[in-house]
């Protein structure tokens, strides 16, 4: 032995912490020296905040600046606001940061939300202060979704996610329970986390690369209350894991992630899907998602919980109405394996297969830096306020590519690639 340390899962919990921080940055983010970075995260996350914080300043970084959010004072805004204010938001700030943006700026976002916040709380005032956000946000949200610069975002087990995971448990052991998840589905209990992250990037472009040779023309999902066809845009491009920002920044948008994505054609989507697990949306879950499209348009959606949620967020615009992703994962991806429903979309979207409704990503074209709108909607490409991920697959599913002459080739068999 060389004495040097092999880190593993039996570390402490603050130098996985750290490591998690440093594969936020290096893996990530792959923040460049000189580059600013903007953060948001709850003040339950402020630990990893300044682990991040920190690991961003050793490597380069100009400038970081977090903007923290509390769920109490969230609220507070339900409880004690006068209904008018829900149609309210803060344009100047997100101005601000599409600003930063422009300027070259990176972003990161920690997430680990209380999935259940707003239960009990007023549907329509939710979706009031959702469109007001969305609507104040989308000038940022547009060079996120273009990839115009490098984002990534990375979790935190705070308490309120820990223990509607495990609600039997006592605090302290639901969050110490999650963390151990974390911290296996984000790589950082191996002994090289940087060179794990390397391997399974490998693996996804070998899938991304045999699905853009194929070059199908839809995605048949077959399964229980499932029998959906999603045509893809025209000149459509797979991504997954790596990828390089219009800024030259080759990052990982997601810690963790298990998928390869795509975008779907707006009008091209016809069938019944039915969700495999519950979303987690607007501090509501809403569960056993059933809906049906025609002519790319979603005309019916059901749920047992949750509903009057789902029809507003449906009802955003038009968009809001069509697909905008469309993404495979394996079954037996470590974050499916772990058995757990971790009620929070980074991480259930990463255990099935999923789509979107709402925004689609630009960078999913071939070429798609150089379209202009237009040229976006003229390939397919649906437009939107929101961007809501749900799952529909599981070990149940079975998925075929429809190639251009109508024939079906097996893609996934009983949730697994073919």
């Amino acid at each position: 032995m060389d004495g040097t340390k092999q880190h593993g899962a039996n570390d402490s919990h603050q130098e996985r912490l750290a490591r998690l921080a440093d594969v936020a940055v290096r893996v990530g983010l792959n923040l460049q020296a000189g580059q600013e970075l903007v953060m948001t995260s709850s003040i339950d996350a402020l630990p990893l905040a300044r682990l991040i914080t920190d690991a961003a300043y050793r490597a380069g970084a100009s400038l970081v600046t977090t903007l923290f959010h509390d769920d109490e004072q969230a609220l507070s805004r339900y409880r004690n606001a006068p209904p008018e204010a829900f149609d309210t938001a803060p344009g100047w700030l997100f101005e601000g940061m599409a600003e930063a943006f422009k300027r070259g700026a990176a972003r990161l976002a920690i997430v680990g939300d209380d999935p259940g916040l707003l239960a009990g709380q007023d549907p329509a005032l939710i979706a009031r202060a959702n469109r007001a956000r969305s609507t104040a946000y989308k000038p940022a949200l547009e060079l996120i979704t273009s990839s115009a610069i490098n984002w990534t975002l990375v979790p935190y087990a705070a308490p309120a996610w820990a223990k509607a995971v495990f609600p039997e448990l006592p605090e302290a052991e639901a969050q110490a329970k999650l963390w151990d998840a974390l911290f296996a589905a984000t790589r950082v209990d191996t002994a090289d986390p940087v060179a794990e992250w390397a391997a399974h990037n490998a693996k996804l472009m070998s899938r991304r690369e045999m699905l853009n040779a194929r070059r199908f023309s839809a995605l048949r999902f077959r399964g229980p209350g499932t029998d959906l066809v999603v045509g893809l845009a025209d000149q459509h491009s797979w991504m997954g894991g790596q990828s390089k920002a219009l800024n030259g920044v080759v990052g990982n948008p997601n810690i963790p992630t298990e998928e390869v994505f795509t975008t779907p054609h707006a009008a091209r989507t016809e069938g019944t899907v039915a969700a495999t697990k519950p979303l987690s949306y607007a501090g509501t879950l809403i569960r056993d998602i059933r809906v049906r499209f025609e002519g790319g348009a979603l005309v019916e959606a059901h749920a047992s919980t949750g509903q009057e949620v789902l029809q507003r967020m449906i009802a955003t615009d038009e968009g809001a109405k069509r697909l905008g992703e469309v993404a495979l994962v394996p079954a037996s991806s470590p974050i499916s394996a772990s058995g757990m429903l971790f009620l929070n979309t980074l991480f259930d979207e990463n255990a099935a297969s999923h789509i979107a409704l709402g925004q689609a990503y630009r960078k999913c074209f071939v070429d798609g830096d150089t379209l202009d709108e237009a040229g976006f909607t003229a390939r397919g490409g649906n437009s939107s306020l929101i961007h809501v991920d749900w799952m529909i697959g599981s070990a149940e599913v079975d998925v075929d590519g429809i190639s251009a002459d109508g024939s079906a080739v097996p893609v996934m068999r009983g949730g697994e690639w073919a």
